[in-house]
């Protein structure tokens, strides 16, 4: 068990926690959710002792061992693969070392065979003689070449150092399992392995940090919500949690609601019959009674989510989009495929690049070697690039200016109310197009297109720099779209809930199949 009691931990004047308290028990496995800048890893910087409390105290349990995921991909360089794996159970380590160093002695004594002998039954039973292989069981399972067991950390390629890094935490089923971003870098088939290898640890605290849904709707119980400088454990994942807190936030406005409604009336009466001598009671009554309503505080969140909805005026016809024998000299060769009504197709491949390229020659923005596209004549696309910076380098104007460049509607109010549902409000809309952070950019972009009134959606890893709070905005806005899309995302959760189609490029074949991506990954291809 792990006990957070009355810890508050704040950097000068910035309070990040006041008077925390928190129980994490064995068997269940908890998500820490917030808005950017929260603390969320900070918080887990708390439960692993690399930072203490300005005041309270977190108790963990001596007979538990703790595993942290490691960042620094530096860290063993020194180390082969297979070292660095077992270096994650310290505590075996350090008794093979002192073993060995008995062992190497000239001159052996008694005590030492004593000694000796007490190491080699700790050893035993904490898995000493299965560590190899063990280690090596993780590495196959985590897709690592076998012929880099035995090279040094430092040579191997950094998707592969994460996936090692990850094998390492995992190391000898700690009672204890910290993750900050585990599913960073990892390949879709990779993340299905780690949901399922963390469903099946019963008797382990598992904490996560993840901006990953998907992940945390299938392997978490309980979610730890970071806000208003506190933090509340909830029973359930992700969906629950949020569909739980958006219930209680529409419940709570609804009762003020009431509660404003009832006190206008009482402010009516007594204005209309307080000078009435004959009803003056009645006032004074009804006065001591507005007195006691108090309107419950809806604290505003942190978190603020952006109304992302894409609208289409024209239908869609038979003919969407034909792509046919297709190519690029060194991102794809001869890539065709024909949109059906109601398509919303999730493009994967190893090679991003090769996707971006591929979608900036189907939106125009690239000629083809080779190969033919044609589009519907009723389809009108809108496509948001991976790399939007030329929308924003050098562009000296405020957003309203900015967005005004594709509007119909020249309206200031107008193009501020758009900029208020991307979380742009008063001041911020009067902002420099060039100064915005990736976030915002992003959150413009999605602006300008859902003025395009478009029929068919393209989109090249548009979760990039959003945090978890405008993802599922995002993921809503395209969940109901009712046009035609093509997108490439590392968010499982909007594949999975999108997507009713999966095209996969690779070196040799496309995979392009009618089918769900949870089915998709079920399959062997």
């Amino acid at each position: 068990m792990i006990n957070v009691q009355n810890v508050s931990l704040q950097f000068g004047s910035r309070v990040l926690f006041d008077n925390v308290n928190l129980k994490f028990t064995k068997g269940n496995c908890y998500g820490v959710i917030g808005a950017n800048g929260a603390g969320k890893s900070t918080f887990l910087n708390l439960l692993s002792g690399k930072l203490e409390p300005n005041k309270g105290e977190v108790v963990v349990d001596k007979l538990m061992r703790m595993s942290v995921l490691m960042q620094d991909q530096n860290a063993y360089d020194a180390c082969t693969v297979l070292e660095t794996v077992i270096a994650g159970h310290k505590r075996l380590l350090d008794v093979q070392k002192r073993r060995d160093a008995l062992y190497a002695k000239p001159d052996f004594s008694d005590a030492d065979g004593v000694l000796a002998g007490e190491l080699e039954t700790e050893f035993a039973e904490l898995g000493g003689y299965e560590a190899e292989s063990a280690a090596e069981s993780l590495l196959n399972a985590l897709k690592i070449p076998r012929e880099i067991f035995g090279s040094l950390m430092s040579g191997v390629d950094a998707k592969l150092k994460v996936k090692t890094l990850l094998a390492q935490s995992l190391f000898g089923k700690p009672d204890i399992l910290i993750l900050d971003e585990p599913t960073n870098n990892l390949d879709a088939k990779t993340v299905k392995w780690l949901e399922d290898y963390l469903m099946n640890l019963e008797d382990t605290i598992i904490i996560i940090v993840s901006h990953n849904r998907h992940f945390l709707n299938r392997v978490c119980t309980h979610i730890c919500d970071v806000d208003f400088k506190q933090i509340n454990i909830y029973v359930g994942n992700y969906d629950f949690w949020y569909e739980t807190s958006q219930l209680l936030l529409r419940q709570a406005k609804d009762l003020n609601k009431k509660k404003e409604q009832r006190a206008k009336e009482l402010q009516d009466f007594i204005q209309r019959f307080s000078a009435n001598a004959s009803k003056s009671r009645q006032a004074t009554s009804r006065k001591k009674e507005l007195e006691k309503i108090q309107l419950d505080d809806i604290k505003p969140s942190s978190r603020r989510y952006p109304f992302i909805d894409f609208k289409f005026e024209r239908e869609i016809g038979n003919e969407i989009l034909e792509v046919e024998g297709l190519t690029k000299k060194g991102f794809f060769k001869d890539v065709s495929f024909k949109f059906k009504r109601d398509d919303k197709i999730a493009f994967l491949c190893d090679k991003s690049r090769a996707v971006s390229m591929l979608f900036d020659c189907v939106a125009g923005a690239v000629r083809p070697d080779s190969g033919e596209i044609r589009w519907g004549k009723t389809i009108i696309p809108a496509y948001m690039p991976q790399n939007y910076d030329s929308f924003f380098n050098n562009v000296e104007l405020s957003l309203v200016e900015w967005l005004a460049r594709y509007s119909k509607d020249q309206y200031e109010e107008y193009l501020r109310g758009w900029l208020g549902r991307m979380l742009f409000s008063g001041q911020e809309a009067l902002k420099k197009a060039s100064v915005l952070s990736g976030g915002e950019k992003v959150r413009c972009m999605l602006a300008r297109m859902m003025l395009a009134g478009a029929n068919f959606l393209i989109f090249d890893e548009p979760t990039n720099h959003l945090d978890l709070e405008s993802i599922t905005a995002l993921n809503k806005g395209m969940t109901n779209f009712k046009g035609s899309m093509m997108f490439i995302t590392h968010d499982e959760e909007i594949i999975s809930t999108v997507a009713n189609r999966i095209i996969e490029l690779s070196d040799t074949k496309i995979f392009d199949k009618d089918t769900t991506y949870d089915e998709y990954l079920s399959l062997d291809v």
